[in-house]
Order: structure tokens, then sequence, then C-alpha cells
């Protein structure tokens, strides 16, 4: 993981390289209509006022839990006793990245949702809400947190989420091979190169052109510069949309040409 100091340094670079968060100079009709109806599009959903509440309380939340990580990708390889707060101060995605994934569904529409780290399920309500017709799917590695999200879940009064516990390595396939292909896939649990290549690689089996696949955190580090790199050089990604903290992939066989945009969010 890179230091506080080198992410600044980072994002500063990322905000001045970027193209403007607004449109201007974009020529992609496909990436311009994701700025104008996504990146810029206003939330208007009841469950946002209840999911924000449950945020707040989580983070106040000093119950103690045991965390033990199965091997979906968390660093944590032994027994420890968190507080939910200590959890949600490390985990929780910031509100404007939650809501920008709540957007996305809203706007694309997906057949299904795959979250791949619940971590105590606030994202995952924000997915969910979106579109209350269509099922979420997220994966969670360790049961205790697993167990406070079905309370976030429960709280919120979201019910079109199912929570499926264990091994990344493990459930990933067998969710595949229940589905005919990727609707949207939001890959938050394990911020390495190997491993994220290997999901990239997995869920790209069952990708089409109304593929949506979301990296979170692609300049975390050193690891996940190095396979964003990877994944956008993949000969099946012909577009790619750079948010710093968040990455898209897109596999458009109706796109000749690749394109990699970096813009500012």
């Amino acid at each position: 993981m890179y230091s506080s100091l080198t992410l600044l340094k980072k994002y500063t670079q990322y905000f001045f390289k970027a193209s403007n968060g607004k449109g201007h100079g974009v020529h992609s009709p496909f990436v311009f209509s994701f700025i104008k109806e996504v990146l810029n599009k206003a939330i208007n959903n009841p469950f946002i006022v209840k999911i924000e509440k449950q945020r707040a309380a989580l983070e106040t939340n000093e119950q103690f839990i045991q965390v033990w990580d199965r091997g979906a990708g968390s660093r944590q390889t032994d027994k420890a006793e968190r507080s939910v707060r200590q959890i949600a101060k490390s985990a929780l995605k910031p509100k404007k990245y939650s809501q920008l994934l709540h957007k996305i569904v809203a706007y694309y529409q997906p057949t299904q949702v795959l979250e791949m780290g619940t971590s105590l399920g606030i994202t995952t309500c924000y997915l969910a809400a979106a579109h209350p017709a269509l099922k979420v799917f997220t994966m969670e590695g360790a049961p205790n947190v697993a167990a406070v999200a079905r309370n976030t879940f429960n709280e919120v009064g979201l019910q079109n989420i199912e929570i499926i516990e264990g091994n990344f390595d493990e459930t990933l396939p067998q969710y595949l091979s229940t589905i005919d292909y990727v609707g949207l896939a939001y890959i938050d649990g394990n911020h390495r190169y190997e491993p994220t290549l290997r999901y990239f690689e997995s869920l790209l089996t069952k990708s089409n052109d109304n593929s949506v696949l979301i990296f979170d955190d692609i300049h975390w580090s050193a690891e996940m510069e190095q396979a964003w790199e990877e994944i956008k050089a993949h000969p099946a990604v012909t577009l790619t949309i750079d948010l710093f903290f968040i990455g898209l992939v897109f596999v458009r066989k109706a796109q000749k040409e690749k394109e990699h945009f970096i813009i500012r969010y």
C-alpha cells in the first residue's frame, strides 16, 4: 500500500492529467453519456437517507467482533478482535463513491450485480437500492463481518441482497457457473496483483458487450497499478475509465479501437 503522501502526489498528478469532469473535450459518445448521465447526475432515492443513517450508526458502534478472513482477500491472516467502528473507519467507501456505484447501476440497468467484498454492507445497499427489482449477490470472507452486513441490510430495509460467505477462489467460480453472463461486477476484496488479475480473467469468461467490471482502489499500491495496466492492455478490453479511486472496464466488441479515459471526479 502506498503511503498517504505518495497517494496524495498520485492524486494530484491524476487531477491535472484527467479530462474535464463535465465532458468538455471528450469525443466518445459512450463516455460523454457516462459523464452526463452518471458522473453529473443527481440522486433522488428514498433509501439514501436510511443508508447514511446506518453508516453513521456503524461508525459509532463500539461492539467488538472477531475477524478472521477465510481467504477472501483481506491482509488479515489471524483471528483478531476489532470494533465495528474500527472496521467502518478503514473499510467503508466514502459517500461520494458509494453513490457513484449506485448511479452506475441505475444507468446501465444490469441483469445482475456481483460485489466481491461486502464489508459492513453500506456499498451493497447503494448497489441494491439503485434497482430494487434486481438481485445483488455480495461475497464476504469473514463470517462475523457478514453478520454485521446482514443487520445493515435489515435496518435499511432492502430485500434484494444475497450474501455469499467463503473464499473468493471457491465462491466466484460457483457464482459464475449459475449465470449466462456478467451484468455488473464490483471487485473490492483483494487489493493484490495476482488475485485481481485472476478475478478479472474469471469474470471475463462470462462478459459481453453489456458487462461492466469495476475495480476498486486501482492506484492503491504498485501491485494494483500494475494489475490495472495489464487489464487495460488485455485484448478483450476496448474501453476503460480511470476515476482514480475506481476503474471501469468495458469489453465492447463493436468498438474496434482501444480507448482509455482518465476523467476528473
